[in-house]
């Protein structure tokens, strides 16, 4: 899934209105499996001018970056830190492990040939889903509208939970940034004309 459709979803199942902290966590633990991704590829294109068919076609898959997203992608290790959370009663270590948890749980579901191994360190193994949120032969023609829908609807939710106009300018920029490409995206390809 797109990262601000994971910060949209992690935002609304573990925010809460009069809760600053837990909301800050659950943005956390929805960025957080993207973020090593996000620093590694701004190395790379902007700092080292890496074209981009190199990262996103070599590096992304290369022993190198599997590594780290192993480690930031695993459901083993959020999971257990999820557990501590929950035995802890502890709300800013829920929110940010089972926004963490959501966001690889999409993944795994929504990856089809750009999965990362979600069970390490038990296991290296990827799951190759048959959807993909993005690649048309693999329905992301279906699932990327889908998520752009739902993730609309959630930012309805959101609005209607947050009144303060620092959250509200917050989950309207999500909206754009979420909304944004698959309008124009329309509009340059056949939907607008």
């Amino acid at each position: 899934m797109n990262t601000p459709a994971h910060l949209i979803f992690g935002l609304t199942v573990f925010g809460k209105a009069d809760a600053p902290k837990v909301n800050v966590a659950a943005l956390a633990g929805a960025m957080i499996p993207d973020l090593s991704l996000y620093l590694l590829a701004f190395w790379h294109l902007q700092l080292l001018g890496t074209p981009a068919d190199i990262v996103f076609g070599q590096l992304y898959f290369s022993d190198a970056w599997q590594s780290i997203f192993r480690i930031d992608n695993s459901m083993v290790l959020w999971g257990i830190a999820l557990v501590i959370g929950i035995m802890w009663r502890a709300p800013i270590l829920i929110a940010l492990c089972g926004a963490a948890m959501l966001h690889l749980g999409l993944d795994f579901l929504l990856h089809n040939d750009d999965g990362r191994a979600h069970f390490w360190p038990i296991s290296n193994w990827i799951f190759q889903s048959p959807v993909s949120y993005w690649d048309g032969d693999h329905y992301g023609n279906i699932v990327g509208p889908l998520e752009v829908l739902v993730s609309l609807i959630c930012c309805g939710v959101l609005w209607r939970r947050f009144v303060g106009k620092g959250m509200r300018f917050m989950i309207l920029a999500l909206a754009i940034a979420e909304a944004a490409p698959v309008f124009v995206f329309w509009v340059m390809f056949g939907g607008g004309a």
